[in-house]
């Protein structure tokens, strides 16, 4: 996305945001968040390589609450006038609750917050079915689709 005013904002249910550094918060949401959608690229990480991550003066980790439950988070990695939405999710009990436009409205104005010029992210088909509708939704727009072969498994990803 090129720009916050290209954002078209969710008017969904309200969440709160925390920023935290807390290494073994960033690996229970990662796991929990990513368990049904292949996400296995940091499975084998230790608390020391979480650590070394959320340490990262780039790197901002971000939890996302709702009447006081945690509903899911997000990862930032700012890169010069780039910020990368890394990851981003709900936990599984609050997918379907209209949670997800409201988060990536929330993630993408605190990944724009120091005025950068393009916030980016990537999704795949392996992500939830809902991802690429909401991502569009909100004003991101396709930039690249290639195709992967992950463990004999063919991973598009736009």
């Amino acid at each position: 996305m090129l720009g916050i005013e290209r954002l078209k904002p969710n008017v969904g249910p309200q969440i709160d945001l925390q920023r935290f550094a807390d290494s073994d918060l960033a690996m229970r949401l990662y796991g929990e968040v990513g368990r049904d959608w292949a996400w296995n690229d940091r499975s084998h990480w230790g608390l020391d390589d979480w650590t070394a991550r959320v340490d990262q003066p780039d790197v901002e980790f971000y939890a996302a609450y709702r009447d006081g439950k945690t509903v899911g988070y997000f990862e930032l990695e700012r890169q010069g006038e780039e910020t990368q939405i890394a990851y981003f999710g709900l936990l599984p009990e609050f997918i379907g609750q209209g949670l997800g436009g409201s988060l990536l409205t929330k993630a993408t104005e605190t990944a724009f917050a120091n005025g950068e010029r393009r916030v980016w992210l990537h999704t795949c088909t392996l992500d939830a079915p809902a991802a690429l509708p909401n991502y569009l939704a909100r004003g991101f727009v396709e930039f690249k689709r290639e195709t992967k072969i992950i463990d004999g498994q063919a991973e598009k990803s736009g």
